[in-house]
């Protein structure tokens, strides 16, 4: 670890929260959290884009280590999670399950594969 890759990560981070804050902002609401889940699919995919390119490291230290790492959340979907089944929402609540495990696991799927077309 050296002080250049503590402030790429810092820098990518900092873009990365500041982009997390505004999607949550915008489209998250009380029945459905759409910007934290789209976040998290968004930066599944983006991440799988920059493993599948084969990223130097410099860069994927900034964008994916910093950007994606503060783009995209496990903290906040677990809470929004469990704000859901407190509210009795049962069935918006295994939408998000799915939609965020199965989305993000099939993102990052096709985000390796454009990587390496784009190598």
């Amino acid at each position: 670890m050296t002080v250049l890759s503590i402030f790429l990560v810092g820098c990518g981070g900092a873009i990365g929260a500041v982009l997390r804050y505004y999607f949550s902002k915008k489209w998250n609401d009380e029945m459905f959290p759409s910007g934290t889940l789209t976040v998290n699919l968004a930066g599944s995919f983006l991440l799988g884009v920059l493993i599948g390119a084969a990223t130097p490291e410099p860069w994927l230290l900034f964008a994916g280590t910093g950007m994606m790492g503060a783009l995209t959340t496990f903290s906040t979907y677990q809470v929004e999670s469990l704000n859901l089944l407190r509210g009795k929402e049962r069935k918006t609540y295994l939408l998000y399950q799915g939609i965020t495990y199965a989305g993000g696991l099939g993102l990052s799927f096709v985000g390796i594969l454009l990587g390496r077309f784009l190598r």
